[in-house]
């Protein structure tokens, strides 16, 4: 799942696509480079200019209309907790609303279950919107994890979203400190084992950085151990800026669990 920001200042492209015409480029990269997934974002997730509805509308409707349009085929998720752009953005083609903030509208499901698209339903600790966690504590991490995502799905199922098109994040660095997303990745196959399918959304978090002391541009080997680790444990969707080296990730951790085939087998044979 490659990540496409029509924000002016998102965290990681610090708005390289925000204009329509770049973005639309940045879409057609990706989809080269092997994604099979472009998320769409409207509203950065850390604090900052307030963006309304309206605006949110703005800068994804018709952007996703133009990307439907390009590649017909493409899966295209819309990053929105909001369940007025869940409708704009269904109506003009999406396939998928990434619900970051863990159900925070909950009219946003029943947008899904309208237009038969999927949903993913994360955990992030139960607080508002665009805001960071701060002293957060929890008896268990993942146990709350599994209780609030499962929960989500569980009415994202009765609200009549086809439990086929569901499924749970673990929301890394979301109502987080480092601690807490390090300890729901080692035990990821707590998620794996609900059933429902597991997305993570990893590429450059502030964890990675943490873990390894390391400034925001110099956090892709860390996004990547931890990309392998997941992929072993079973999730099944990656959410990444990375696409070329996560593809090459996932296609070598396949490839060592036997579910892929090496490209080419010459050595020690010819």
């Amino acid at each position: 799942m490659a990540i496409v920001n029509r924000t002016p200042d998102s965290f990681y492209d610090r708005g390289a696509t925000f204009a329509f015409e770049a973005a639309l480029a940045r879409v057609d990269e990706v989809v080269s480079q092997g994604a099979d997934i472009v998320d769409i974002g409207g509203v950065k997730a850390a604090p900052g200019a307030e963006v309304d509805t309206a605006e949110e509308l703005d800068r994804t409707v018709s952007f996703v209309a133009a990307v439907r349009a390009r590649h017909p085929d493409l899966l295209i998720s819309v990053d929105t907790w909001r369940h007025e752009v869940g409708r704009g953005v269904c109506e003009a083609g999406a396939d998928i609303l990434n619900d970051a903030w863990g159900g925070h509208d909950p009219k946003l499901a029943e947008v899904a279950a309208e237009f038969d698209t999927a949903l993913v339903c994360t955990h992030a600790g139960g607080l508002e919107p665009r805001t960071r966690p701060h002293r957060v504590s929890y008896p268990d991490v993942m146990a709350d994890v599994l209780r609030r995502t499962v929960a989500l799905a569980e009415r994202a199922t009765a609200a009549g979203v086809d439990p086929r098109r569901i499924l749970i994040d673990p929301g890394h660095d979301f109502g987080k400190n480092t601690r807490h997303s390090l300890e729901v990745t080692r035990r990821l196959t707590e998620m794996v084992d609900t059933g429902w399918p597991v997305l993570v959304s990893l590429s450059n978090k502030d964890f990675v950085g943490e873990s390894l002391d390391v400034a925001l541009d110099d956090r892709l080997v860390g996004t990547l151990a931890t990309t392998s680790l997941c992929a072993w444990f079973g999730a099944q969707v990656f959410r990444a800026h990375n696409v070329v080296e996560t593809r090459q990730t996932l296609d070598m951790v396949s490839t060592i669990r036997g579910t892929r085939q090496p490209v080419r087998n010459k050595r020690g044979l010819a």
